[in-house]
């Protein structure tokens, strides 16, 4: 497969409702969406970091310059038998995996269509439907919570996730929990709490969480081992899982016992796979986890949440939830908890031209 030219455009894609978690709030998404192009056919990526790092290092600004002036140049013009030959011309380029995740799953995509197969029978995914969940920002009051929740189990989602932080924590999970005692209810910090918290996750214990997802900072495994052996609920990593690697290491040392695999977070569908393979091995259940993605990274996820280890809700909830109009042609809304994956070549969507020409902010038209 020869990448023969690519396009690249920043949008600017406003939500529904205001998305609030413990490290800010967000209106609208700022997004690089990549097509790359070769032997008549197209391949999608998008971008999923933020304008400013927040969730973690990598920002929009600068994976717009890495991609327009060092990844794209060495790609294009060239032919890839596989996407593993493509990940090499970018493995000498420390960390930006997000960034990296752009073009690699872009290239996933069009490599996917080229051969006729949809991404998810070609990583050898084993659903024809996955289940979700859905993630609940941070709420003006804890009514207001309860309400969002009675609304999200009457649609049948699967799974019903909190945002927390501290002071927004204990008093939610009580309530919420004491209106819907037999739902599957988790949290999820985003790595606002220390070991200083620890009561305050001891407490939780008594509410039956699924998981606890990513309670301390972002880089600190030592701690959520430390953290694990003093509480009875499973930790979920998140934001401390960057590559296989970082996954065997957390499991060996037992700093939790449930994954939350982000694809564009680790890199692409590449590390995807190994990471699904390492979590395997350990008996460890997988899910996936969700940055506000538009139609591209929503049916990326869903493609690779067929794959066998995923087996807990993930945060592939429906795009209308999201957006008044999406950025691809096709629906992708779950019905009782139950998302079906994309049919089709590759991920099995479109993008929806005349909707992006009325959100882009410029454009970048890049050749052999």
């Amino acid at each position: 497969m020869k990448i023969e030219s690519a396009t690249l455009q920043l949008i600017e894609l406003p939500l529904k409702f205001r998305f609030e978690t413990s490290f800010g709030v967000q209106t609208r998404r700022t997004i690089l969406v990549l097509t790359l192009r070769g032997e008549g056919l197209e391949g999608y990526g998008e971008s999923v970091m933020e304008m400013l790092p927040q969730y973690r290092e990598e920002t929009t600004p600068g994976a717009e310059y890495l991609l327009k002036e060092v990844l794209l140049p060495r790609v294009l013009g060239k032919t890839f038998n596989n996407p593993q030959e493509l990940g090499l011309v970018l493995a000498p380029f420390k960390g930006n995996r997000m960034a990296k995740a752009v073009l690699e799953m872009a290239f996933w995509d069009l490599w996917a269509r080229s051969l006729q197969v949809s991404l998810s029978h070609l990583i050898g995914g084993v659903r024809k439907e996955v289940t979700v969940g859905v993630s609940l920002g941070i709420q003006p009051t804890v009514d207001d919570t309860v309400r969002s929740v009675e609304k999200h189990v009457m649609q049948g989602y699967r799974r019903i996730k909190l945002k927390i932080k501290p002071g927004w924590d204990l008093n939610i999970v009580k309530d919420v929990r004491a209106e819907f005692p037999d739902i599957t209810l988790t949290v999820d910090a985003n790595s606002a709490y220390t070991m200083a918290d620890v009561r305050t996750f001891q407490k939780m214990d008594a509410y039956q969480l699924d998981y606890i997802e990513q309670p301390l900072a972002h880089e600190d495994l030592h701690d959520h081992a430390k953290l694990q052996k003093l509480i009875q609920t499973p930790l979920c990593l998140d934001e401390s899982i960057l590559s296989s690697e970082d996954t065997r290491k957390a499991l060996e040392t037992h700093a939790g016992r449930v994954i939350n695999l982000k694809p564009a977070r680790v890199g692409g569908v590449s590390e995807s796979l190994k990471i699904h393979t390492v979590a395997q091995s350990f008996g460890v259940p997988l899910w996936m986890g969700g940055m506000l993605e538009a139609g591209v990274g929503r049916a990326f996820n869903i493609h690779i949440s067929s794959l066998p280890g995923f087996t807990k809700p993930g945060d592939t909830s429906s795009s209308s939830r999201y957006w008044e109009t999406d950025i691809i042609n096709e629906p992708l809304e779950a019905v009782d908890g139950l998302m079906p994956v994309p049919v089709g070549p590759g991920i099995g969507v479109t993008l929806n031209q005349d909707f992006l020409k009325t959100i882009t902010l410029r454009q970048h038209e890049v050749k052999a």
